[in-house]
C-alpha cells in the first residue's frame, strides 16, 4: 500500500499532558505537509489550532478524556464548546464503570446526546478495549451503532495497551455497517498501519507514522 493512502487515514496526535504550542505548532505543520486525515490536540488548543491551519485540514479534539468518568452534562459541554472554537471532529470516552455496572442505556444515552450536539460533525466513541472483556467490546459495538455514533474507537492511548488487529477484528465482526473504525494508540509502523487498514480500519489514532516518515524515532502515541 502507497504511504500516501496511509497518510490520508492518519489522525495526527499530539494528546500528552505537557504538550506546548511549539509541539502542537510542529504537529499541524507536518500534518499537513503529509496530507493526513486531521490533526487530534487537546481541547485547550483548539481555538489556536483552527486558526492557524484554517481551512488546509480538519481539526480532531477528545471529550471526557482519558478516563470517560464525566458526567453527560459535562461531555456535552466540553463538545458544544469545542465545535465553537472551530473542532470538526470529537473523539469521546464512554463512562467504563457504566458498561461494568451493564448500564448500557444510559450509555447508549449520552453517546447520541453527544451525536446530537455534534450535528453533521463526526463522533467518534473511545472504549478503551485494553480494559474490557470480548462480551463488552461486542456490546459497545451495538450501541455505537444503535447511538448513530460515525466511528468505533479501540484506545486513548493512555491506558495498559492501545490497538491490537483481534479488536479492529472484532469490531469488523460486530459493528454496523454505517459505522467506521478507527484503531489507535501503539501503531508503530508502516506495516503495523496497512493490517489495521486490511482488517477494517479507516482511520489510525497515532503519532508514530509521521515521525517514521521524517526519519524520527516512532515513539509515543
Amino acid at each position: 500500500m502507497e504511504k500516501k493512502l496511509i497518510f490520508e487515514k492518519v489522525d495526527h496526535t499530539l494528546l500528552t499532558q505537557t504538550a506546548t504550542w511549539a509541539e502542537i505548532k510542529e504537529i499541524c505543520d507536518d500534518a499537513i505537509t503529509y496530507g493526513v486525515a486531521s490533526v487530534c490536540i487537546p481541547p485547550s488548543y483548539v481555538k489556536q489550532v483552527k486558526e492557524y491551519v484554517k481551512d488546509k485540514m480538519a481539526v480532531c479534539t477528545v471529550i471526557g478524556f482519558p478516563n470517560g468518568y464525566n458526567t453527560t452534562a459535562v461531555k456535552v459541554f466540553e463538545t458544544k464548546d469545542a465545535l465553537a472554537n472551530g473542532a470538526d471532529e470529537i473523539d469521546m470516552v464512554i463512562n467504563l464503570g457504566m458498561l461494568k455496572d451493564q448500564r448500557h442505556v444510559e450509555i447508549q444515552d449520552e453517546i447520541k446526546q453527544l451525536k446530537a450536539a455534534c450535528g453533521n460533525h463526526i463522533l467518534k466513541v473511545i472504549i478503551e478495549t485494553c480494559l474490557l472483556t470480548e462480551d463488552e467490546k461486542i456490546k459497545m459495538c451495538e450501541i455505537v451503532t444503535k447511538a448513530g455514533a460515525d466511528f468505533i474507537k479501540t484506545s486513548t492511548g493512555f491506558s495498559k495497551s492501545g490497538a491490537t488487529f483481534e479488536d479492529v477484528a472484532l469490531f469488523a465482526e460486530h459493528v454496523g455497517k454505517e459505522v467506521r473504525i478507527k484503531a489507535a494508540g501503539g501503531i508503530s509502523s508502516f506495516d503495523d498501519a496497512e493490517k489495521f487498514i486490511e482488517l477494517g480500519a479507516t482511520r489510525l489514532g497515532t503519532s508514530r507514522i509521521v515521525k517514521l516518515a521524517k526519519n524520527q524515532t516512532g515513539t509515543g502515541y
